[in-house]
Formats: C-alpha cells, sequence, structure tokens
C-alpha cells in the first residue's frame, strides 16, 4: 500500500507543480501552440522523475512516521512541504527566491505547495494507517 500510496503522491506533487507553473504564463503558452493535453503528459514525466529523485528522502520519512506511528495530516503536509524545500534546495541555502527578474520567481513556493499536495495524498492513502502493524500482533 505504501508504493502505491507513493505513487499517488508522487503524481499529486507533479500535478501541482505543472498546473502552478504554467498557470501565470497560461495565455503565452496557449498563443506559442502548447496544446492543453500536452500538460497532462508533462504530469506523468514529472511524476516520474519526482517518484524517482525524492524515493530515498520520502522513503526515511515513511519509515520515521511507522516507527513513531505519526497519523496526523498536519505531520504529513509539513514533512511533504519541508522534503520539497530541501531538496530543491540542496546545497545552494542562499538562492535569491525574490529576484523579479526570474521567469519563475515563484517557484519555490510551488515546490513547497507540490510537497504538501504529495504529502496530503500519502497520508490520505497509507498515513491514515501509518504504525498499525505493531498493533497486529
Amino acid at each position: 500500500m505504501m508504493l502505491f500510496a507513493y505513487a499517488l503522491a508522487s503524481a499529486a506533487a507533479s500535478a501541482v507543480f505543472t498546473l502552478g507553473m504554467l498557470t501565470p504564463h497560461w495565455d503565452d503558452v496557449i498563443a506559442a501552440g502548447f496544446p492543453p493535453v500536452a500538460a497532462w503528459a508533462i504530469v506523468a514525466v514529472g511524476a516520474a522523475i519526482i517518484g524517482g529523485v525524492a524515493f530515498l528522502p520520502a522513503l526515511a520519512m515513511v519509515a520515521i512516521a511507522e516507527t513513531f506511528a505519526l497519523r496526523s495530516v498536519l505531520i504529513y503536509a509539513a514533512l511533504g512541504g519541508a522534503l520539497a524545500l530541501a531538496m530543491s534546495y540542496g546545497i545552494d541555502l542562499t538562492g535569491d527566491m525574490n529576484d523579479p527578474e526570474t521567469y519563475f520567481s515563484h517557484e519555490r513556493e510551488i515546490i513547497a505547495a507540490s510537497g504538501i499536495a504529495g504529502g496530503l495524498v500519502y497520508w490520505l492513502f497509507a498515513g491514515r494507517r501509518a504504525g498499525a502493524w505493531t498493533k497486529s500482533a
């Protein structure tokens, strides 16, 4: 169930990220001839990339949540957002997020939102029963 929930969480994070990045510039994107259906292809590819890149850090978070039987939706949302931001910053913690000249100047907000969405979807399918296997003896 955890892998299925992780796959759905990756898809949700990709959908939020794709829509968040394209929405402010949607008129320009449509004017350039981008078919709206292609956004779903971007979501599918993005889900595979997010799922692959975030697998080990997310596995560590899931192990912690399972070990301590953390079942709060707020914990999963906070962990998802924090994990996404930590992965986006990487080593560069001094990145300029407020540069108005950047085409995607709001990317950190979208990354945090996509992590939160992924955490919520994971909680919905697997996190609500975290640690239940320890009590089934």
